[in-house]
């Protein structure tokens, strides 16, 4: 069973913010900032598009909902967050958000590599084979 079951299941204990039947969002014990939220679907999926349509949008509702909940904080935007796959930069092999709060000055920026020169033409064609 991964760690976010045990939350999950009250085997572990954890900060939470948020909970309904669909979802558990809990403060991360390794926050990047004041309000880091992970949210986390009950059922245990390891991908985001392995999670069935109705369960996806239970989901994301929650994820809402728990940004809304975290506005309480002042921020002044925020980052949702999501990887999947270990190549991706996932560590718990269970789907999860993270809400990460952003405040004027807080110099932290979530930034994408560097540019790579791809040729679009050919991705889309091999999308559309």
């Amino acid at each position: 069973m991964c760690i976010f079951c045990k939350i999950v299941n009250g085997e572990i204990p954890a900060k939470i913010v948020y909970e309904d039947e669909h979802v558990l969002a809990f403060l991360d014990i390794n926050p990047r900032n004041k309000g880091h939220t992970l949210v986390v679907p009950k059922k245990h999926y390891e991908r985001f598009d392995e999670m069935p349509d109705e369960e996806l949008c239970n989901f994301i509702k929650g994820v809402k909902k728990t940004v809304n909940i975290l506005k309480k904080l002042g921020f002044d935007g925020y980052n949702i967050v999501n990887n999947n796959g270990k190549v991706a930069g996932q560590e718990v092999n269970h789907v999860h958000f993270h809400i990460i709060p952003r405040y004027e000055g807080d110099g932290e920026v979530v930034k994408f590599g560097e540019v790579k020169k791809i040729d679009l033409d050919e991705v889309l064609k091999e999308i559309k084979e």
